[in-house]
């Protein structure tokens, strides 16, 4: 298995008013190209900031991240916008729809500066059928359950055809039911066209779905 993500002793800090918080204290992992890895943890051990490192959000203290051997941080801020946008695709815990859109132009919008207007519907079509949506493509996002807006999130993550896909907490706000079928379809697109997932939670039973488990505990992968 080629490793489509490496990271190299990542280190991250905050500072709050005189206290410097080490959130991150040398974090290395690499991930293969098609894996699912999940790196479990408890609230408030690191784990959302690592996903943001590792996908080009946050800039680490010190430490290195490298995309299919190409350094994310030596990469100019347009560049690293481009790596985001192309090669990436993030699904939060809180949805980040936009309420003045539809639900179609929420999955379309990341598309819309790369493909005409036409093509982008058409695959924002798709990919909503594919989550159990193309019904209810002209909703706006305030008409959908919680569960439904994750699904929506999940279709606008895979709309550039990103090599990796990584999620915070995807079923967080979600109960155990409807989390369970978000998840289902996650797995079931990401495992269909051979996406790389990288997934932070602090549920057993989610991590369990992935192909490999890790673990974040003060800072450190143990």
């Amino acid at each position: 298995m080629n490793t489509i993500l490496q990271a190299e002793n990542i280190e991250r800090s905050y500072t709050i008013g005189k206290t410097t918080l080490d959130v991150l204290k040398g974090v290395s992992l690499g991930v293969g190209e098609g894996e699912t890895l999940s790196i479990m943890g408890e609230s408030g051990s690191g784990k959302s900031t690592l996903l943001h490192v590792l996908g080009g959000l946050d800039n680490p203290k010190s430490g290195k991240v490298h995309f299919k051997g190409q350094s994310v941080y030596g990469m100019s801020s347009a560049r690293r916008s481009r790596f985001r946008a192309e090669n990436v695709g993030f699904v939060f815990q809180s949805f980040h729809l936009l309420p003045e859109l539809d639900i179609l132009e929420n999955v379309a919008l990341p598309s819309m500066a790369v493909r005409a207007t036409g093509d982008a519907k058409a695959r924002a079509t798709e990919l909503l059928t594919e989550v159990g949506l193309g019904e209810r493509i002209g909703h706006r996002p305030q008409e959908l359950s919680g569960g439904e807006q994750q699904r929506v999130a999940l279709a606008r993550a895979l709309m550039n055809e990103p090599d990796i896909i990584f999620c915070d907490e995807p079923t967080g706000n979600l109960d155990s039911k409807t989390g369970d079928k978000v998840l289902h379809y996650l797995f079931q697109l990401v495992e269909s066209r051979g996406h790389t997932l990288v997934l932070v939670t602090h549920s057993r039973d989610v991590a369990a779905r992935c192909s490999r488990q890790l673990v974040l505990k003060d800072g450190l992968l143990v």
